[in-house]
């Protein structure tokens, strides 16, 4: 590669050069998915027609030689002169990218082409397609060779292998036939470049009828015909159904029902600022309101599958986007209530309904319509428009209310029916979360697939349990004497272990006491890290108190803040504060001793002070444990791991962006900021606290 790099080494893709040049910008990809997708933008033409009540059929016929024909009886593409372009619309809509009538002009309502570039990117990805207009009485005819119009010189039947003449001067939308007065329709006939669509790329009979029977579910009265003339015995089936999403709901749905198919119907408004092309050429932001039309059918069943469809302007959205998370939200809060209201008759305590409780057995069709909706791509995957949200949530609660507090015996008896069974949902829930966990806990022992070392305690009650990080086999030894052996379990681990902020992962992974560490807590590590499988309710590391231990304790906490870091965010860390010292009171005559635990030298400067004012004699030397080897069983019960007398630090995360950078300063590979902070704070520090 030359290292010259100037403005000639630019680029600049005119017209449909650039969807030839990068087609999966514009369709996803070039094999069979993308091939579906152009036929999808040109079906989609006409079902925005049938959505706005113009032509009640659409026909599509894919053809012997690979071709595939959409036509319908709508108002048909305009043939006159756009005035900007001098061209006919025909030839606009074909060859302008981001040309067409759905950009807030008045001619949609409601519709799923939004950015003008679906009928012109098939174009430019097809070696021909020809297009036929039944207008004021005629019948106007146009033809394109990769985007570019022209005449192919064929009689009889068309092929793309024709001869081909490109307009040179201007282009011609050809007069071919006359029809009767007030009929008007689209003919679009193209035939897929194979210098484009990668090998084996064909049309997908079966995902062609599934879209077709879908479509006209959603648009209640709307035929749409399939012809397959490809293979040795051609498939046509029509599909037009009166019934609508209800019907569609009826399709879906697999399993016996519980309730009838409800219909949520309502509207709402909402106002977004957008760019308003003038009749000048100017764009300017200008504040409109939006109106939002939501239509839900949905029906419970005895089952546990889910099947939710999704629709914007009939545009499947199969990746949800707001109108979905406001179904979501809307029905979880609106069933929440209703089970607190029932607690008593439905016996259930504290728990609280989670999303998928109320989604089992649920068979719904959600569709909304509102003019130009904003969505994540041009493949239109997942609607992006905040408003619709709250708008579907409003609907829900309003409508589902309106049910729920109906008089009639049907409405009561169906209501009440889907309480007991989303309810009896959370129970099972709950009750298989306990059964999975008692039986990891069961199998992980049973199995030794834990740590030999470790000394698990015997309650399964992941609240009560707390798991002792030891360090050193010495102080296992006393730990094992003085621990709660019901509720605490005990990992010792050996020396310092892996400084995981300078370690890869997979260096971690095989490191001995690291993985121990994430074998025994049960929960992964990483982005699989599951907070709710973690094995014991408190992590408490235990470490001497000296600067190794200290150091110790710092090595862990990098590998919780790295790993395990929702341990740390939901305060189940916590460190052991072991005392430093130990002093003896000597009472006079048979009065027993009185032993007082101190936790810093600021600390026994103060007893040993007071006891020498109170004229109280105490054992000299004063004991200094070193280490948790050093105190007895009794001691260290007594100061650090009974619950009613130890002190505990939690260890908290207030601001995880500073805790990074610390952790990256004090551990992380950069050396030199490190040996500059310890230089500047050194004066900070006091001599005497270093083995403290």
């Amino acid at each position: 590669m030359s290292s010259d790099y100037s403005a000639r080494h630019l680029s600049v893709l005119e017209g449909l050069d650039a969807v030839r040049k990068r087609p999966g910008m514009y369709i996803g990809s070039t094999d069979s998915r993308g091939l579906m997708h152009c036929l999808w933008e040109i079906i989609d033409n006409s079902v925005d027609e049938a959505l706005g009540g113009h032509g009640s059929a659409i026909g599509i016929v894919l053809h012997a030689d690979e071709s595939v024909e959409v036509s319908d009886t709508a108002r048909g593409i305009p043939v006159d002169i756009e005035p900007k372009t001098g061209l006919s619309g025909v030839e606009v809509v074909f060859t302008k990218l981001h040309a067409g009538g759905k950009f807030g002009s008045g001619s949609y309502a409601a519709s799923g082409g939004l950015h003008g570039v679906g009928a012109s990117v098939v174009n430019a990805l097809s070696e021909r397609l020809d297009v036929e207009v039944d207008r004021d009485g005629k019948t106007w005819a146009m033809s394109f060779h990769r985007g570019e119009p022209g005449i192919f010189s064929d009689t009889g039947e068309k092929s793309p292998d024709a001869p081909f003449t490109p307009f040179e001067n201007r282009s011609e939308l050809r007069v071919v036939g006359k029809v009767r007065k007030g009929v008007t329709g689209t003919r679009i006939r193209y035939w897929a470049d194979r210098q484009i669509f990668t090998k084996g790329a064909s049309f997908q009979t079966e995902e062609l009828m599934g879209r077709a029977r879908q479509t006209a579910f959603l648009i209640p009265g709307l035929a749409i015909n399939v012809d397959d003339r490809r293979g040795a015995e051609p498939v046509a089936e029509s599909f037009s159904f009166a019934g609508g999403i209800s019907e569609f709901v009826d399709h879906l749905a697999v399993d016996t029902p519980i309730t009838d198919t409800w219909r949520l119907t309502g509207a709402g408004s909402f106002t977004e600022t957008v760019p308003v092309l003038t009749d000048t050429g100017a764009m300017i932001p200008t504040e409109l309101v939006r109106d939002c039309q939501v239509d839900i059918a949905l029906r419970w069943g005895t089952g546990y599958d889910t099947v939710i469809k999704s629709f914007v302007n009939i545009i499947a959205t199969p990746k949800g986007g707001t109108h979905q998370a406001g179904f979501d939200a809307g029905m979880l809060k609106f069933l929440r209530a209703q089970v607190e209201q029932n607690a008593r008759r439905l016996k259930v305590g504290s728990d609280k309904l989670e999303k998928d409780d109320i989604l089992a057995g649920l068979t719904a069709v959600l569709t909304v319509r509102l003019p130009e909706p904003q969505f994540e791509g041009q493949t239109k995957e997942i609607l992006g428009t905040p408003a619709v949200r709250a708008i579907v949530a409003a609907v829900i609660n309003k409508t589902m209310t309106e049910r729920f507090a109906s008089t009639k015996r049907d409405d009561k008896t169906q209501s009440a029916v889907v309480l007991d069974k989303i309810v009896a949902e959370m129970k099972s829930r709950i009750s298989a979360r306990a059964h999975k966990e008692t039986q990891r806990r069961k199998n992980a022992l049973e199995s030794s697939s834990l740590p030999a070392k470790l000394v698990d305690c015997r309650s399964n009650d992941v609240e009560l349990s707390e798991l002792f990080i030891v360090e050193g086999d010495s102080a296992l030894g006393t730990a094992k004497l003085a621990r709660d052996s019901e509720h605490q379990a005990l990992l010792p681990i050996r020396g310092k272990i892996l400084n995981v902020q300078k370690a890869s992962v997979s260096d971690m992974l095989s490191n001995l006491e690291c993985a121990s560490i994430i074998q025994v807590i049960g929960a992964g590590s990483g982005r699989s890290f599951d907070l709710s499988a973690a094995r014991y309710g408190k992590v408490i590391i235990m470490a001497d108190a000296d600067v190794d231990g200290a150091h110790i304790r710092t090595l862990l906490l990098t590998l919780f803040f790295r790993y395990m870091r929702p341990m740390i965010e939901a305060g189940r860390i916590f460190a052991a504060v072991p005392p430093l010292h130990r002093v003896v009171v000597m009472n006079p005559g048979s009065k027993p001793n009185e032993t007082i635990y101190t936790y810093s030298e600021a600390e026994l400067q103060g007893v040993l002070a007071a006891l020498k004012k109170s004229g109280k004699k105490f054992q000299d030397p004063i004991q200094r444990y070193k280490g948790l080897g050093e105190m007895d069983a009794d001691q260290l019960a007594t100061t650090t791991m009974e619950r009613d007398h130890r002190t505990l630090r939690r260890v908290r995360v207030a601001d995880a962006e500073m805790a990074g950078k610390v952790f990256e300063l004090l551990m992380g590979n950069d050396v030199a900021p490190r040996k500059e902070f310890i230089i500047e704070s050194s004066d900070k520090l006091s001599r005497d606290r270093i083995d403290v």
